[in-house]
């Protein structure tokens, strides 16, 4: 992988989302005004948590499909924790966050342990991880939280909302770890040759172990914001959003056969996504119309980065 390539696509991609910006903010007067941008931020948060460790997952060949089903079973557990068992709000969540990185954990055993493909295993967990949060939730949502909590959710910090701020502190940390530290450079090998990998002395199965634990807890840390942000909790909640999670990394330039991706590209995807979902709503484009059109962008992204990929010989 070269930098010369990734940033190629970042470049393009940025064009394209400059693009959409100028479209949409043209067609539609309420689309680009801070408070709707700084509401799309919000929308977005619990997606792009998940996505920056997604990038490490899919960036060493793998992939998580369970991230949803982590995210309800927390989500869950947060209330049951809190009002059910009656632990203190900040233990209760804590403990969400120990759940979540166990799942994570038991998703990375599964797949380095026992070597079942990470589609087989994630699917088989997305199941499970499911199951047990419709089990546990008896169909019962949990409400009543105390104001404080939703900070997290639904305030702000110098007019920006506190989970952006997250979101941002969590892209760099991501960002510097991939691609400035030892991790980062393993992260890459394994996804570039796995065998040779382990012959350089890469300790190849604590490295995934350690990617699907994070992606766990920050599934569980996705869950602790939605909550927060809707003011109640359900087992359904994340159905769905580990396709929107995989979307917006693909689209940022990781390669789903590994080796490549960066941070920076998964955010700049997320961004488009949103963008185009809010833009074409308020265009009064109807649903079934704008998964086409963010399915037509997927597709010609995937087919411009591996254009651009041979091109730089990659």
């Amino acid at each position: 992988m070269t930098l010369r390539s990734m940033l190629r696509h970042e470049t393009l991609l940025a064009l394209i989302l400059a693009v959409a910006l100028a479209i949409l903010a043209f067609n539609n007067d309420r689309f680009f005004t801070g408070a709707n941008l700084l509401n799309q931020g919000r929308l977005m948060t619990e997606v792009g948590l998940i996505a920056v460790v997604m990038t490490f997952v899919i960036v060493t060949g793998g992939i998580d499909l369970s991230v949803g089903s982590i995210l309800g079973l927390c989500a869950i557990l947060v209330g049951v924790f809190w009002k059910t068992l009656g632990l203190p709000l900040p233990l209760a969540m804590a403990l969400c966050l120990v759940v979540g990185t166990l799942a994570g954990f038991v998703n990375g055993v599964i797949i380095t342990r026992f070597r079942v493909p990470p589609l087989i295993a994630t699917l088989a967990t997305l199941a499970l991880y499911r199951g047990l949060a419709e089990g546990i939730s008896q169909a019962q949502s949990i409400r009543g939280y105390p104001t404080w909590f939703f900070t997290l959710g639904q305030g702000s910090v110098f007019g920006v909302p506190t989970q952006l701020w997250l979101l941002l502190a969590t892209a760099l940390l991501g960002f510097f770890i991939l691609r400035f530290t030892a991790f980062g450079r393993a992260t890459y090998a394994i996804g570039n040759n796995e065998r040779g990998a382990e012959f350089s002395g890469i300790d190849v199965t604590r490295t995934k172990l350690l990617i699907y634990s994070a992606s766990g807890f920050m599934s569980a840390l996705a869950a602790l914001v939605f909550v927060s942000r809707v003011s109640t909790t359900r087992s359904d909640m994340g159905s769905g959003i580990e396709l929107d999670v995989i979307t917006a990394v693909v689209l940022g330039g990781t390669s789903i056969f590994g080796g490549r991706g960066l941070v920076v590209g998964t955010l700049l995807g997320l961004c488009l996504v949103q963008v185009l979902k809010n833009g074409l709503a308020l265009s009064g484009v109807r649903g079934d119309g704008t998964i086409v059109i963010i399915g037509a962008v997927l597709i010609a992204a995937v087919l411009i980065s591996n254009f651009l990929s041979r091109y730089s010989g990659d």
